[in-house]
C-alpha cells in the first residue's frame, strides 16, 4: 500500500471514482470534495449545501475515504433515514470501494452501526417468555396471540439471519413483538457474562465497525455517542452528517424523556421478586398515585409544576431509589439471577433518572430553562393511550457544540441548509457561532465564513455549490394570492375548488403536501368524485407503496403529511405538480416550539422568525424540492395560502426556496400544467 504522501489527491481522486463508474464530474461536486480536504487539512467545520443531483456523496465519500487511509482512522456517515443509510451501504459504497481500490492500494472497508435495540438478542430470545405487556390493550387474547405468534416468527429469523438486524426482517414485526428479543446498552449483560456473548450480533457489528475505514449510522446513534458517558461509535475524527436539516430534531428526540404509570409499574414487575415485598409495594402505589394524577391534568406545556403532580414525581423517585438500593451491586450469580437484575436495574434507572429530570426542571437553583415539560394525552383518540410526562432540552446546540463540534472535524451537507438565504439560522441550532448576515453569492454559489474566532471558539465556514437544475426555467412558484388566508376549521371550499382546477389542468401528476393528516384526508374524500383522476391518501397503505403506486402511473395523484414532504423521489412525467396547502408552521401547542419561541422572546429577540418560520422554510424548502429530482423535470408548485405573498414574513420563507419563476396568476399556473400534460409520453 502506498504511504499516505504518496496517496493520489482528492481531484485526481474523485475524477478516477466517477469515470470509472460511468458518469460526469459535476463543478459542484469538485467544490464541494475540495471544500471537504480542506476541512480536514484545517479542522475546521464545514457546512455544505447541495442541491439534489449534485452528487454529494461522492464528494464526501471520496475525500473520507483518502482521509480514512491515510490516517489509518475511521471516518462516521451519520444519515436521518433509513433510505439513504441503505443507498450508501448497499449501493454507493461497494461500487465506490472497488473503483478507488487501484488508486489506493487496497479496497476500502465499510460498515453500518446502529444502537443496540436494533439488534437480536440471543440470550434475551432464550432466557425467558415476553414479559407483561406495558400496553393495557394486549391483554385483548386476540393481541396476546398476534403477539406470540410474531415472538415466534422472530425465533425461526434468528436462525437463519445473519445479522440480526431489525431492518432485514420483511415484512417487519411490532415494536411490541421486538422489544420481547432485543435489549437496551443499559439491559445488556456484556460480554464477559452473556454465555451468547461471543455470537452476539450488536458486537460483531461494533467489531466490524471497528475495523471499517467508514462506518455508516444515523443522527440518533450519533446523538446517544454524544449524550452517554461510555462510546458507542469507535474511533474517529471526522464526522459526515448527511441529512443536516434533520440533525437538531433527531437529537432532540433522543435526548427526551419519558415518565408514564406503566413505566414505574414495569419496574415493579421486574424487581419484585428480587427485593423486599415492602419496598417493591412502595414503587407499586408511587405508580398507582401518578396514574391518578395525570389523569385528571390537562394535556400541554407544563410552567409551573402543579404540588399534587410534584409530590408524586418525588414519590417515584423515592420509590426507584429505593428499590435501586435495595437491589444491591452486581455480584457473582448464575445467569438467569444476573439477567434478571440487570434488566430491574435498567428500568429502575430509567424511572428514577428521568423523575430527577423533571423535578430538577422546575429547581430555580438548575433549571435555567433548560427542559421543557409537558403531559400527553390520547384518552380521547383512537391509540388510547394513558398520559405520559416528557422533558426535552429547550436547545441541544450547547450539546452539539461541546461533544460532536469539539471532539471530531465535522462536515453538515443537505440540499436544505441556507434558510432565508443564509447558513446562521440553522448553525445557530447547531452550536455555531455567527457568521456574515448573508451568504456572498458568487458564480452560483455561496460562502459563509465566521469571523476570526479566539483560540478557544469553533471555527466553520459554509458553502452553496448550487443546483444542476434550471430552476427558474423549469420551474414555477405558484402562490394563490387570491385564496382567503387558511383558517382552523379545514380545507375552504374555495381551496378545494383551486385544488380540482389544477389537477384537471396537470392531467393528474400531483403531490398534495398537507400541513395534517385531517386536511389530506378532507381534500381526498372531497375530490374524489370531482376530479377523473385516481387520488390515493396516505394511510390507505403503506407509504412506499403508495408511492410506487402514484409514480408507476402518471395520471394518479397522491396526497399525505409530513413523510412525504421529505421521503418522495419521483422523476419524470408522474410529478408535475406539487400542491402546498397552508405554511407549515409548528402547531402554536407544540410544547418544544413554543417554549424555544419564548426563550427566544425573553433574550430580546424575534420568537417567531426564530423557531416557527424556521421551522416552516425548512419544510417548504424540501417540499417544493420534491418538484425537481432530475435535470429534465419541469413543474409547477402551488402554495395555496395567501400569506407567502402578503405577510411580513414572506421575503424570509421565499429566500429558503429554489429559485423558481414566481407567478400569483392562477392561469398562469394552469395554462404552464397544460402545456407540461400535453407534452408529456403517453
Amino acid at each position: 500500500m502506498p504511504s499516505p504522501a504518496d496517496l493520489p489527491g482528492v481531484n485526481e481522486l474523485l475524477t478516477h471514482a466517477v469515470e470509472a463508474l460511468g458518469g460526469a464530474e459535476r463543478a459542484g461536486q469538485v467544490q464541494m470534495a475540495e471544500a471537504v480536504g480542506r476541512a480536514l487539512r484545517t479542522g475546521e467545520h464545514l457546512a455544505v449545501q447541495a442541491g439534489t443531483g449534485t452528487g454529494k456523496s461522492l464528494a464526501y465519500l471520496v475525500p473520507a475515504i483518502r482521509h480514512a487511509i491515510a490516517k489509518e482512522k475511521t471516518v462516521v456517515v451519520s444519515t436521518a433515514t433509513i433510505a439513504l443509510q441503505r443507498q450508501l451501504v448497499d449501493r454507493d459504497l461497494p461500487r465506490l470501494a472497488k473503483a478507488l481500490k487501484k488508486p489506493l492500494g487496497r479496497e476500502p472497508s465499510f460498515a453500518i452501526l446502529k444502537g443496540r435495540r436494533n439488534y437480536l438478542c440471543l440470550h434475551r430470545l432464550d432466557s425467558g417468555a415476553p414479559e407483561e405487556p406495558e400496553d393495557p390493550g394486549l391483554f385483548d387474547p386476540f393481541a396476546v396471540s398476534r403477539l406470540g405468534k410474531e415472538v415466534g416468527r422472530l425465533r425461526e429469523w434468528a436462525s437463519d439471519t445473519e445479522t440480526g438486524d431489525r431492518d432485514e426482517l420483511v415484512p417487519g414485526v411490532s415494536e411490541q413483538a421486538w422489544r420481547q428479543v432485543s435489549v437496551s446498552a443499559r439491559e445488556c449483560l456484556g460480554v464477559g457474562r452473556c454465555p451468547i456473548g461471543t455470537d452476539c450480533f450488536a458486537e460483531q457489528a461494533r467489531a466490524q465497525a471497528g475495523r471499517a475505514d467508514v462506518v455508516v449510522t444515523n443522527h440518533a446513534l450519533l446523538a446517544i455517542d454524544a449524550l452517554q458517558g461510555y462510546q458507542v461509535l469507535p474511533e474517529h475524527d471526522l464526522v459526515i452528517v448527511d441529512e443536516a436539516h434533520e440533525l437538531v430534531d433527531r437529537v432532540t428526540s433522543v435526548a427526551t424523556g419519558e415518565l408514564t404509570a406503566a413505566a414505574v409499574a414495569i419496574a415493579v414487575r421486574r424487581c419484585g421478586k428480587l427485593i423486599d415485598a415492602d419496598i417493591a409495594d412502595r414503587l407499586q402505589e408511587a405508580s398507582e398515585g401518578l396514574a391518578m394524577i395525570l389523569e385528571d391534568l390537562p394535556a400541554g406545556r407544563i410552567d409551573t409544576l402543579p404540588k399534587p403532580l410534584g409530590g408524586a414525581v418525588t414519590v417515584v423517585r423515592d420509590a426507584a431509589q429505593a428499590c435501586l438500593t435495595a437491589l444491591g451491586s452486581e455480584r457473582k450469580e448464575d445467569v438467569d439471577e444476573a439477567t434478571a437484575r440487570r434488566l430491574a436495574r435498567s428500568q429502575l434507572e430509567e424511572v428514577h433518572d428521568t423523575a430527577v429530570r423533571l423535578l430538577e426542571a422546575f429547581d430555580e437553583d438548575t433549571a435555567h430553562q433548560r427542559d421543557v415539560v409537558w403531559l400527553s394525552s390520547d384518552r380521547y383518540g383512537l391509540g388510547n393511550r394513558p398520559p405520559s410526562l416528557h422533558v426535552a432540552p429547550l436547545s441541544v446546540a450547547g450539546l452539539l457544540r461541546e461533544r460532536v463540534f469539539g471532539t471530531s472535524t465535522t462536515v453538515l451537507t443537505s440540499a436544505t441548509l441556507t434558510l432565508g438565504g443564509a447558513f446562521d439560522t440553522l448553525a445557530r441550532q447547531w452550536g455555531l457561532p455567527p457568521s456574515q448576515p448573508k451568504a456572498e453569492k458568487v458564480a452560483g454559489t455561496a460562502t459563509d465564513k465566521a469571523p476570526p474566532a479566539d483560540d478557544d471558539e469553533v471555527k466553520w465556514s459554509g458553502l452553496d455549490v448550487g443546483s444542476p437544475f434550471d430552476h427558474r426555467r423549469n420551474g414555477i412558484l405558484y402562490v394563490a394570492r387570491h385564496l382567503p388566508a387558511p383558517g382552523r376549521d379545514g380545507l375552504q371550499p374555495s381551496t378545494l375548488d383551486e385544488i380540482a382546477e389544477l389537477i384537471e389542468a396537470a392531467g393528474g401528476r400531483a403531490l398534495g403536501l398537507f400541513s395534517s393528516m385531517r386536511a389530506a384526508k378532507q381534500a381526498t374524500e372531497a375530490l374524489r368524485d370531482r376530479v377523473k383522476h385516481p387520488i390515493l391518501c396516505q394511510g390507505e397503505d403503506s407509504t412506499s407503496l403508495l408511492v410506487r403506486k402514484f409514480a408507476e402511473d402518471a395520471r394518479t395523484c397522491l396526497f399525505g403529511t409530513l413523510s412525504l414532504w421529505q421521503g418522495v423521489d419521483v422523476p419524470g412525467p408522474s410529478l408535475q405538480l406539487v400542491i402546498v396547502d397552508r405554511i407549515p408552521f409548528p402547531r402554536p401547542d407544540d410544547p418544544v416550539s413554543s417554549a424555544r419561541q419564548r426563550a427566544v422572546e425573553a433574550r430580546g429577540g424575534n420568537g417567531f422568525l426564530t423557531v416557527a418560520a424556521t421551522h416552516a422554510a425548512l419544510l417548504l424548502a424540501q417540499g417544493t424540492g420534491r418538484l425537481h429530482r432530475s435535470v429534465a423535470d419541469k413543474g409547477v408548485v402551488a402554495v395555496l395560502d395567501s400569506r407567502l405573498a402578503t405577510a411580513r414574513y414572506a421575503g424570509f420563507l421565499k429566500a429558503s426556496l429554489p429559485p423558481f419563476w414566481p407567478t400569483t396568476d392562477p392561469e398562469v399556473a394552469r395554462a404552464a400544467l397544460r402545456r407540461l400534460d400535453a407534452a408529456a409520453p403517453a
